[in-house]
């Protein structure tokens, strides 16, 4: 199927810095997670996809529309859930998403009925007459997906969807991002620098970094790509033995506990690893092949591995 968005050599600039730099980027179908640090450019992407800002080079293309040609089309077919709060005082929830589907071009009495509707879907059933300044910043987020939800779009944009939530509120906010995704058939682009929440709702990840591509693909093929991951506790001093493993091109991450893990790249033979914690008169205690996380494909695209 072809891609919902795809964007193809795109620089974007504020002044004299670079937000994104020569950006190529393919969102297939489905839920695709936008992952980065914070200030990795995530935002500006999503706004320069809308249309809110222009690239000075590259193109741009939302659900086989060029962005440059055809802004005002595509906002039509898309939702965006931005990372602030764009909420209108004095207006109820019931009043402010209704107001959003009529601004999305809905009849009014068609926006009433669905601004009701998505209210309950998104748990806001029995405080959607109550004023938005009353809201916790729980209930905000959920007002700020309902208005993305109201018009019925083809595409989501969500930017940083569990801000401030508590732990129950961002369980139940992920949930309805799969529920989204794999039963109202919507497609996603989750904007986040929360790998757990990126690792529950997607299939699919592009990595920005300082502006530009670190890393994209499925994450189940970017999982384990070019090497193997080991476990190991040490026993001694493993300052010069982590610094013999990180100059034979071994990459040892640590952990919250006392085991250590250590990213294998394709060549390099684990058994390396004795003899260097030999060298060093360091005794290995444990050590066993371990599976890679969305965070080791993370820290390989992030860290410069």
């Amino acid at each position: 199927m072809p891609p919902v968005v795809e964007l193809q050599n795109v620089t974007i600039r504020y002044g004299t810095r670079t937000a994104l730099q020569n950006v190529s980027a393919v969102f297939p179908p489905g839920a695709v997670g936008l992952l980065g640090p914070n200030g990795a450019g995530k935002s500006t992407m999503l706004r320069a996809l809308i249309g809110f800002i222009s690239p000075s080079d590259g193109t741009m293309t939302v659900l086989g529309l060029d962005v440059a040609r055809s802004p005002l089309a595509i906002r039509a077919r898309i939702g965006y859930m931005p990372e602030s709060d764009g909420h209108i005082p004095g207006m109820n929830a019931v009043s402010f998403v209704a107001f959003c589907g009529e601004l999305s071009g809905l009849p009014r009495t068609d926006a009433m009925q669905r601004a009701h509707e998505v209210l309950f879907y998104v748990g806001l059933g029995e405080a959607r007459y109550r004023n938005l300044e009353t809201y916790s910043t729980g209930m905000k987020q959920r007002i700020k997906l309902a208005q993305a939800l109201v018009h019925d779009p083809d595409l989501l944009f969500l930017d940083e969807p569990t801000n401030g939530m508590d732990p129950k509120g961002r369980e139940e906010m992920l949930g309805l991002i799969v529920d989204i995704v794999r039963n109202k058939g919507l497609n996603v682009i989750l904007s986040s620098h929360l790998l757990p929440d990126v690792e529950h709702t997607c299939e699919h990840l592009v990595v920005l970094d300082k502006g530009v591509v670190a890393t994209q693909g499925p994450i189940a093929g970017l999982k384990g790509t070019g090497g193997s991951l080991v476990e190991l506790r040490v026993k001694g001093e493993a300052a010069g033995f982590l610094a013999s493993l990180t100059g034979a091109g071994f990459l040892p991450q640590a952990t919250d506990d006392d085991v250590m893990r250590v990213f294998v790249p394709r060549g390099l033979d684990p058994q390396a690893i004795f003899g260097l914690a030999s060298t060093h008169r360091v005794q290995v205690r444990h050590f066993r092949a371990s599976v890679e996380t969305l965070e080791d494909v993370f820290e390989k695209a992030v860290g410069g591995a």
